[in-house]
């Protein structure tokens, strides 16, 4: 209720504004090009730069903005967040407030959710901005480094949140000031600002580098952990997020190692694997969280349904991965640097997005970002009809239905669109709509995927697929389809976060197209499984079940932002020292000084960054236990972090002389590369599992019963 008041305020503001912008763009559009040129040159106000920038893009690429989309712009003007409708054309709303921001000269990212957006928006909208005498570029994957310098120098470079936080990465380690391909940053735009500031705000960009090769002990586990049977060597975790060997279990374990007491020191390692390789076999599932293709287990998007292709898990977990499926494994490395999508974004001075979901997270822009959200309404009604959900006691009834509610639909000729929750789940559904024509749109079927969305509208198609359809795909009504009802959107889920089914409905009904869309639920389904207490009893829609879905992540992400900001604030400041060694702004004696100090610092903090990751890692279990080690932690990083400062001090004297007399070259530092990880914030999978592992060898060695929400 309070961001739907607010946001009432801020349209009636942004009314009187949009008033003074249709004067201004009656006057503009009576000049010629270069008349208009210079008042762009001239212009102060932000009215009169929407104004002026919204003649041009008509000359430049004949769209015509409506008054949505320049409430749109003036509010990213302002440093909000915008829901805007799918449909509403919001690539072109952002233009002006672009145009805004890259008024005071120190450039403007515009970052969006793939490499392919990034190239087309800019390509799209490059010509508007160049009229206005502000250079454009984009970033993608195969830009050498003397491409992205240029690109990054810019008045408006779009780009990946990840592409660049990669680069960000890259450029704490670089040993020559004319190696940093970045500027400091300014401003951001943000496309998809709800999947890229909530969805992914929490998940790791790493730079790794050396030449570790995956343990060994990956292979001496994988077989041990396939002859394990449910409940009687291992138990799985209600939330379908923890899994833990029994005592039944260690003892096969050790029978079948020889290892001897698996709690030994000597066996940790060993230890870690095995549990790895449960983790591998249990929680994670083939077609669901990743595929196998050409060789390598590719990670698949939860909330996208998308293949993620530089995400791993943590390292050994990923080797455990690789070993069940039998493909090649990843060599390992240290971790040299790390930065979340949050923390990255939170470096711009200033912050602006759009998206078509923005509301029911109101309060998680505002904790996190200090941003506030304003609703746009649609240019024209929504006339789209959303049935209430139906509810099924199994997902074996609930699919038959669906099936039949498919068949019932086609019938009539209007399109379809399933969205399902997994590649398994598509094709699962696809095998039983025997008899009905449909296509099948997943991570396994990426390459198809425009030519699928494009059909996807038209008369009596069928189209099956996983969230890869939920966002920022644009379906348009083929002939005759309005007359029969338009769309129909089928969800075979509720997810935990509300705004993925907003984003499934809002394929249908867009520019004031008819049609409906219905979710169909069933008393198995993981929502209802990890939050309905009664399933029989449940009448209540599933939104109050995501309301405490989406409360527990809020919750969550506010806990553990107290635990990570200390280290990000030691790593800002940590980044500040290390930037006036490169650039020269603290004095060295030589330049083989200089570039010794550099590579200390790089070695040293990779080496703090695993100690204090660790000890986070184990505090955060016992907060979460119920005690407040809080105040412990602060002391302890504070000790650590003035222990890393004190050491650089004595380290770099000590290699500058063995560099100086054996003639070592510290700019032969070997190989990094940049990955994504998964955020695993209760510390790993594996380190919550040997505490588990402990308790229960303490257990059974003690011989008494554990007694719930006691801590051993």
């Amino acid at each position: 209720m309070r961001a739907w008041w607010r946001s009432m305020l801020a349209g009636r503001a942004a009314g009187s504004q949009i008033h003074d912008v249709h004067g201004l763009r009656a006057e503009y559009a009576r000049l010629d090009d270069d008349a208009l040129h210079e008042a762009g040159r001239r212009a102060t106000s932000l009215p009169e730069v929407v104004a002026i920038t919204a003649v041009v893009a008509f000359r430049a690429i004949g769209l015509q903005m409506f008054d949505v989309q320049l409430e749109g712009a003036l509010a990213l003007a302002n440093g909000k967040i915008v829901e805007m409708q799918t449909g509403e054309g919001k690539t072109l709303a952002a233009v002006p407030a672009v145009v805004w921001h890259a008024r005071a000269g120190r450039g403007v990212h515009v970052l969006t959710a793939n490499d392919y957006l990034a190239q087309r928006d800019g390509a799209w909208m490059g010509e508007v901005y160049r009229r206005l005498g502000l250079s454009v570029a984009s970033i993608h994957q195969d830009l050498t480094p003397a491409a992205r310098q240029a690109a990054y120098r810019c008045d408006v470079t779009y780009a990946t949140a990840n592409e660049v936080g990669f680069d960000y990465l890259r450029d704490q380690l670089a040993l020559d000031p004319g190696e940093q391909v970045l500027r400091p940053f300014a401003a951001a735009v943000i496309d998809e600002a709800d999947s890229i500031l909530i969805d992914d705000a929490r998940v790791p960009l790493v730079i790794a580098g050396g030449s570790a090769q995956p343990s060994a002990h990956a292979v001496r586990a994988d077989p041990v952990v396939r002859r394990l049977v449910p409940h009687i060597h291992y138990t799985l975790e209600q939330s379908g997020r923890n899994v833990q060997l029994t005592a039944a279990g260690v003892s096969v374990v050790e029978r079948s190692l020889e290892c001897g007491n698996l709690f030994d020191a000597g066996n940790l390692s060993l230890m870690t694997a095995i549990q790895d390789a449960l983790h591998a076999h249990v929680l994670l599932r083939r077609d669901v969280d990743y595929l196998v293709q050409n060789d390598a287990v590719l990670s698949i998007d939860e909330s996208k349904g998308r293949i993620v292709r530089d995400r791993r898990w943590p390292a050994n977990l990923q080797t455990a991965i690789e070993v069940k499926e039998g493909v090649s494994r990843h060599r390992q490395g240290r971790v040299l640097g790390a930065i979340t999508i949050e923390n990255l974004v939170n470096l711009f001075p200033v912050v602006c997005g759009m998206t078509g979901t923005a509301a029911t997270q109101a309060d998680d822009f505002k904790q996190f970002y200090g941003l506030d959200v304003q609703i746009v309404a649609t240019n024209r009604p929504v006339i789209r009809i959303d049935e209430p959900d139906r509810f099924l006691a199994t997902k074996a009834q609930k699919e038959a239905v669906v099936v039949d509610e498919i068949r019932r639909v086609h019938a009539s000729g209007r399109p379809v669109l399933v969205g399902t929750s997994s590649v398994e789940e598509s094709e699962r559904l696809s095998r039983q709509l025997v008899g009905v024509p449909h296509q099948v749109l997943n991570a396994r079927h990426e390459e198809a995927e425009a030519a699928i969305v494009e059909r996807a509208g038209t008369h009596g198609v069928v189209t099956i697929s996983t969230n890869m359809a939920g966002r920022g795909v644009d379906i348009r009504l083929g002939p005759g389809v309005a007359a029969l009802g338009g769309l129909h959107v089928i969800g075979t889920n509720r997810h935990e976060s509300r705004r993925i089914d907003h984003q499934l409905r809002g394929r249908a009904g867009r520019q004031g197209d008819p049609g409906s869309s219905q979710f169909f639920v069933s008393g198995e389904d993981p929502l209802v499984a990890k939050y309905g207490d009664d399933y029989p009893e449940l009448r209540a829609p599933c939104d109050a079940l995501q309301r405490v879905a989406e409360g527990q992540s809020f919750d969550l992400r506010t806990f553990l932002r107290k635990y990570e900001s200390l280290v990000e604030g030691q790593r800002l400041a940590i980044a500040e020292r290390r930037q006036h060694v490169l650039t020269g702004a603290a004095p060295c004696g030589s330049e083989l000084e200089r570039l010794v100090t550099l590579a200390t610092i790089d070695d040293l903090w990779s080496d703090y960054l695993a100690a204090a990751n660790e000890l986070r890692a184990g505090t955060i279990w016992f907060s979460l236990a119920g005690a407040d080690p809080f105040r412990d932690y602060v002391r302890r990083v504070h000790d650590m972090f003035q222990e890393f400062t004190r050491t650089i001090e004595i380290e770099v004297p000590k290699r500058l002389a063995r560099a100086a007399a054996c003639g070592v070259d510290p700019r032969q530092r070997g190989a990094t590369w940049t990955y994504l990880t998964t955020d695993e914030p209760f510390g790993s999978m594996t380190e919550r599992a040997m505490r588990g592992l402990v308790r229960m060898f303490r257990q059974r060695t003690v011989g008494r019963p554990r007694v719930p929400g006691s801590r051993d």
